[in-house]
């Protein structure tokens, strides 16, 4: 927790002096009061920025985001016949995120690790060898590339 904290105050700074929103999605609940107070002034700081949204996702799983957006639905009230895509869609973590277009898996790693089940359920998927950290220009590149050349779907034939 106190290397993300210094990271907050270290990094993201330079990136709302370049127009950056940014923006987190996760438990929140579990973070130490300090975090979180840190975690909603930065949200607060960059809410008029419009550059580039940055999402970070923190103490995040989409297993837990679905369980947690079906129980804002019976807290809500809704009766079973209210229920539709659209609600649900509306109680998950960030309901202003747009669906993923292109999901890139770095590491070598064939799979999504529990990651934005509900939003990535027509993206198309980019598995690449190499390491986050190491991730630059030229794998992008390659990715976008890769997902041009892709007839998108959505679910259908």
């Amino acid at each position: 927790m106190e290397i993300f904290a210094e990271t907050i105050e270290r990094e993201l700074p330079d990136l709302a002096e370049q127009g950056v929103r940014t923006r987190f999605m996760g438990r929140r609940d579990r973070a130490p009061d300090a975090l979180r107070a840190q975690m909603e002034g930065l949200e607060a700081d960059t809410a008029h920025n419009d550059r580039l949204a940055l999402w970070i996702a923190f103490d995040y799983g989409g297993r837990s985001e679905l369980v947690e957006a079906a129980r804002r639905l019976v807290a809500d009230g809704l009766a079973a016949d209210e229920i539709d895509e659209d609600a649900l869609a509306a109680r998950l973590h960030a309901p202003e995120l747009a669906e993923v277009a292109l999901l890139i898996r770095t590491s070598g790693e064939v799979r999504i690790s529990n990651f934005m089940l509900w939003q990535i359920a027509y993206s198309e998927l980019v598995f690449v060898d190499t390491l986050w950290p190491d991730f630059g220009e030229d794998d992008l590149r390659a990715a976008l590339e890769q997902y041009a050349r892709r007839r998108r779907r959505f679910g259908g034939r």
